[in-house]
C-alpha cells in the first residue's frame, strides 16, 4: 500500500531499505542508548534524538510517520534503515522539494556509535545518490554539516560535492556554522559506481509525482 517500504539500494557493503516499523523498532535500542550525546552536536534545531529517555523514542518516531503521510509534490521524505550484515545500524534519509521542477534532492544520516569509523557514512551517502540521480533523475544533490562535523564534510568532499558558502542554525540551542555542498549531476557521473542494486523504483515515481521528463539544464 505504501510503495517506498519496498524500496531497496544493495552495495556490496551495506544495504538501505525502506523504513517500515518493523525496521524502525530494530532500531530503537540504538536511539534509546543514543547517536548524539555529546559534542561536537552533529544536528541542528529541532532533533528528536536530542531529547531524553522515553521521549526521545517517540518524537522520533513520530517525526517518521509524519513524514510519510506528508508526501507532496512540493515535498517528500524517504527514510530508510541501514542494515550491515542483516542488522540495523543507522538511518539515511532522501529529501526533495519541487523534485520534479528542479530535481535536486538532499540527504540527511546518522550511525550508531559502535559502526563509525569504517567507512559506512560513505557507503550509504553513496548508495542514496545513485537511488536519486540513476533511479530518479536528478539533476544535483545539496548536503549541509556543521564545521566541526569531520566526518560529514569529509563524506561530501570524497563523493565529489564541491563547496557550497556557509549558513548558520541552531543546535542545542547555540548558534553554529554550516558548511554547505553540492553535488551536480556531471560530477557523480564521473564516479558512478557499477556495483550498487536498487528495487522498487518504478513503483514509486507515481507516488513521488516524478515525471518521466529529464533534468533541468544547468
Amino acid at each position: 500500500m505504501y510503495p517506498p517500504f519496498g524500496l531497496g539500494v544493495v552495495t556490496p557493503t551495506l544495504e538501505l531499505h525502506g523504513a517500515t516499523d518493523d525496521l524502525l523498532a530494530d532500531l530503537l535500542p540504538v536511539v534509546r542508548a543514543g547517536v548524539a550525546d555529546g559534542p561536537p552536536y552533529p544536528f541542528d534545531d529541532p532533533m528528536s534524538l536530542y531529547e531524553d529517555g522515553p521521549l526521545r523514542e517517540r518524537k522520533w518516531l513520530q517525526a517518521i510517520w509524519r513524514g510519510r503521510g506528508n508526501v507532496r509534490p512540493e515535498s517528500w521524505r524517504l527514510y530508510f534503515v541501514v542494515t550491515l550484515g542483516g542488522r540495523a545500524v543507522g538511518m539515511q534519509d532522501l529529501i526533495g522539494t519541487d523534485f520534479d521542477r528542479f530535481r535536486t534532492v538532499s540527504t540527511f544520516s546518522w550511525l550508531a556509535p559502535g559502526v563509525r569509523g569504517r567507512g559506512l557514512g560513505r557507503e550509504m551517502r553513496a548508495a542514496v545518490l545513485h537511488l536519486a540521480f540513476e533511479g530518479f533523475g536528478a539533476a544535483e544533490a545539496t548536503s549541509e554539516a556543521f564545521f566541526d562535523n569531520v566526518a560529514s564534510n569529509r563524506v561530501s568532499g570524497t563523493l565529489g560535492y564541491r563547496p557550497d558558502g556557509h549558513g548558520w542554525a541552531s543546535r542545542r540551542g547555540e548558534p553554529a556554522r554550516l558548511n554547505r555542498w553540492r553535488l551536480h549531476r556531471d560530477d557523480w557521473e564521473a564516479r558512478r559506481r557499477g556495483d550498487i542494486v536498487l528495487t522498487g523504483v518504478e513503483a514509486c515515481r507515481p507516488v513521488l509525482f516524478i515525471g518521466e521528463h529529464g533534468a533541468p539544464e544547468a
